[in-house]
């Protein structure tokens, strides 16, 4: 995920979250019912609250689409707000009798806009990729490897959603391949990296991003050739996918005498480029 964003609509606050992964903006839905309804309640998730009660005994599905995100908060602090993304703030407008909606869908294409631009010129979403990598501090080469496997994951889940797997399913096929190539599932991945709602890959090795992209390339070719209609084929060529990746860890940890599933994290950036150098020989 990007750093919390402010964004402001007519002066009023909306806390936003780029997610890289998704090419998503996440608004703060409290922000965005607080900007349209000029609530000045002193508790700023109120009219977001009695909306949401109401919206849930309608059988609204705008409220299960929610999830969230931590934001700087009013007392200093970080604490945890429902978010939705640009459409699930769209079909929230119209629950918000507000003269202010149209206008508020205007300034929503807005920040939209820069999104449209790297959709149009891909190079603007890499660089843009690049300088917020650069900003959290992470070195150079790593960069230029964290944002391959961006394409690659991109390229991955263009060819699941052809073949008919739901968004939610993407996990579970994940971590099906991930697991293939660690022999670790997602969490004991994540627990061994000592992460918890942190991006697993922006705290992976250049080594650990290599195979996991290895893993992804595979299974997108494999899927391309095959072109699967179940979920049951589609785990199989997960799991085929991310064994190609084991193999290459198997041997490049043969050569090298190191491990390559590794505990670092990005607590330590610098550490993540690992520069490996061949044992020497007796």
């Amino acid at each position: 995920m990007d750093n919390n964003k402010i964004q402001l609509f007519e002066n009023k606050r909306v806390r936003a979250e780029w997610d890289a992964e998704k090419g998503e903006w996440f608004f703060c839905v409290a922000d965005v019912c607080n900007a349209l309804s000029e609530s000045e309640a002193k508790d700023p998730n109120a009219y977001w609250r009695k909306l949401k009660q109401r919206l849930k005994e309608e059988g609204n599905q705008t409220v299960t689409n929610c999830h969230g995100l931590k934001f700087l908060a009013d007392d200093g602090k970080m604490r945890e707000f429902d978010v939705l993304d640009t459409k699930g703030i769209l079909r929230l407008v119209q629950s918000i009798p507000s003269p202010k909606a149209e206008p508020f869908k205007i300034w929503l294409a807005q920040v939209g806009a820069d999104r449209l631009d790297e959709i149009a010129d891909p190079e603007k979403a890499i660089l843009r990729g690049a300088d917020f990598y650069r900003q959290k501090g992470y070195p150079e080469a790593w960069i230029n490897q964290r944002l391959q496997t961006i394409e690659m994951r991109k390229e991955l889940t263009d060819e699941w959603q052809k073949r008919g797997v739901t968004e939610k399913d993407y996990a579970i096929l994940t971590n099906d391949m991930t697991k293939a190539w660690s022999g670790l599932s997602v969490q004991e991945y994540k627990k061994l990296k000592g992460l918890k709602k942190q991006n697993l890959r922006d705290n992976m090795t250049n080594i650990e991003l290599v195979l996991n992209m290895l893993a992804e390339v595979t299974t997108t070719a494999i899927s391309k050739t095959e072109r699967p209609e179940t979920m049951a084929h589609n785990t199989k060529i997960a799991i085929r996918g991310g064994k190609v990746a084991n193999v290459a860890k198997n041997e490049y940890e043969k050569a090298t005498g190191q491990k390559a599933i590794s505990a670092l994290n990005a607590k330590n950036k610098k550490m993540l480029e690992i520069k490996t150098a061949l044992p020497k020989k007796k």
